[in-house]
């Protein structure tokens, strides 16, 4: 099956709250990428074939903001290509985000993706992002599709490594029922790929673009089923092995070595599961591959659904719970208290005891004798204190006692730092250009709900390794005026963030730079979801920046971080 290659780029994930970073690669509304020459060539597929006809035309010149038909209001391009652009936006009717594809009515492909559209939006199947919308307007063609923002593309998921069997298993099961489904309908996607395929947090798995995406990019086959059907067995084949099954790298997993033809999973990666590895040889309809095992390729989504059905059921692996240490007994044996003898242990042997001498009268009468004087002295020292005690009380006229501190304050305990007056939060914009300068108060509002949040950065925890992030980013709060700090705590979004605590100096007006602030409250390090630093010496200073360097990992192979609650106290 022919694939488009793929480029490490940094990209936004499936929320789509984030700018994508300036590359010479564009993003596809599917989260793969289109690798771009120098000479702005058409992209094609890994086998060399063009996908599609060329296109001059360019796409919709529109900016965040816009607004189709008076309730879709674009936020953010998310692709530009082949004279159609790709947009997360909001639904501001039903307060809700969308996704919105875009192209010139007089596009040569606006029919065919109007068609697409409607007919998928016809299908009304759940295991489907859904169309919403299908619309001609003036000189614009768009369709308005569901946005799921707590979904994780399966690229990111692969990311991390292969699957389980059970998970793999999941996978292709509900992935092959779905386009079984889709066929018998008629329609056919054509461009399934690891960025089509979507998890939710249930663990349900959703299919985006179907038969819109071909549509958009011009791609057409003679056999939709086999096409279909070969493309659920390269994701499952990824799944298993982590690998790409063709030669050519793609969707960030390395392809097969060159010249060796398709190798089964389960001979590419010790583990793999026997039964699922020949269910992706027969999906991929490697003839010589699957002629070895007797097996018959499948060659539609609904042969491959059966297929798996006929499976022997997968189950979860068990949960793994680590085992308590044992109870290590002590000993006491050879003068070693509390270690185990190093030796072989010897039962204890009965010792012969001699019998205690026979205690004269004299030796008895003297040990009453000194016992009745310690318990005489005991009682008088005993009525001395109470008598001491209740004078005291008397005298005082409480019945509790206090204790009076020094005259000269030496015990007196320091009295807590006090929070000081914060006048306002702006965010640190070393380069001039900011994150999200418009929720910094958030930092500072007193509600450790609310918090300022950065963007999610792909591939470097140093804010995606991009040049206006080389200072990192952070919030500065405006005390009013010069104060004495004398402590700082600080609230963050997320644990295992890099972040220091600087301080202007107490000349410094409006600063915007790390030269700035000279002053340095805390070392940078890794930090919990709290930081606390009470300082030796209090700090004379109007401007504080809480400064992140990188950001902790979203669990989805991107990179986000933020600040909930800034307090300065003196």
């Amino acid at each position: 099956m022919a694939e488009r290659s793929t480029a490490a780029v940094d990209v936004a994930d499936n929320s789509g709250d984030e700018p994508l970073a300036a590359k010479a690669d564009e993003t596809t509304t599917d989260g793969t990428t289109e690798a771009q020459d120098t000479a702005g060539k058409k992209p094609q597929d890994t086998d060399g074939e063009h996908v599609g006809s060329e296109i001059s035309l360019d796409a919709p010149d529109l900016h965040s903001g816009h607004k189709l038909a008076k309730r879709y209001r674009l936020e953010e391009c998310v692709t530009r290509l082949d004279g159609f652009s790709s947009w997360r936006a909001v639904d501001e009717k039903l307060r809700r985000a969308v996704g919105v594809h875009l192209l010139p009515a007089d596009h040569p492909r606006a029919r065919s993706v109007l068609a697409a559209a409607r007919s998928a939006a016809l299908l009304g199947d759940p295991r489907f992002v859904q169309v919403l919308d299908a619309v001609e307007e003036g000189d614009l063609v768009y369709v308005v599709h569901e946005w799921l923002p707590d979904a994780t593309e399966l690229t990111s998921l692969l990311a991390s490594g292969p699957m389980d069997a059970h998970d793999a298993y999941q996978l292709v099961s509900q992935v092959s029922q779905a386009m079984a489904a889709a066929h018998r309908e008629g329609l056919a996607h054509l461009r399934l790929t690891p960025g089509a395929v979507l998890r939710s947090s249930t663990g349900q798995y959703r299919i985006r673009g179907l038969a819109v995406n071909a549509a958009l990019r011009g791609i057409t086959a003679e056999g939709p089923q086999r096409t279909d059907t070969e493309a659920i067995g390269a994701l499952l084949y990824a799944a298993l092995t982590h690998r790409w099954p063709y030669e050519n790298d793609a969707y960030g997993l390395t392809g097969l070595p060159k010249g060796v033809g398709l190798i089964a999973p389960d001979q590419v990666r010790a583990g793999v599961h026997r039964g699922l590895s020949e269910l992706a040889m027969r999906a991929l309809a490697n003839d010589g591959a699957t002629a070895s095992r007797q097996e018959q390729p499948c060659t539609t989504p609904d042969e491959l659904a059966k297929a798996v059905a006929a499976m022997p059921r997968i189950r979860p692996p068990e949960p793994v719970f680590t085992a308590p240490p044992e109870y290590q007994r002590t000993s006491y044996q050879q003068g070693s208290y509390g270690r185990p003898a190093t030796g072989p242990v010897v039962a204890p042997q009965p010792v012969a005891v001699p019998p205690p001498p026979l205690q004269s009268r004299t030796g008895k009468a003297l040990k009453w004798a000194v016992s009745a004087l310690l318990i005489a002295a005991l009682g008088l020292g005993s009525w001395q204190l109470a008598e001491t005690l209740i004078n005291r009380i008397k005298d005082s006229g409480s019945e509790e006692t206090t204790q009076t501190p020094p005259k000269d304050g030496s015990d007196k305990a320091p009295a807590p730092p006090k929070p000081l007056r914060i006048a306002g939060a702006t965010e640190f914009m070393p380069s001039g250009s900011g994150i999200k300068p418009e929720d910094a108060s958030k930092a500072v509002d007193g509600d450790a709900s609310t918090s300022w949040v950065t963007l999610r950065y792909q591939g470097y925890a140093n804010f995606g390794n991009l040049p206006a992030r080389r200072d990192g980013s952070g919030i500065v709060v405006d005390l009013g005026s010069v104060q004495d700090v004398s402590a700082i705590e600080v609230g963050l979004y997320r644990s295992g963030q890099k972040v220091e605590v600087l301080a202007a100096g107490a000349d410094a007006a409006a600063p915007s730079s790390l030269a700035d602030f000279p002053q340095h409250l805390t070392q940078l390090a890794v930090t919990g979801n709290k930081l606390k630093q009470t300082l030796a010496k209090p700090v004379r200073t109007r401007y504080v920046l809480i400064h992140v360097t990188e950001l902790p990992s979203d669990g989805t192979g991107g990179y986000r971080g933020g600040i909930s609650e800034i307090s300065v106290l003196k």
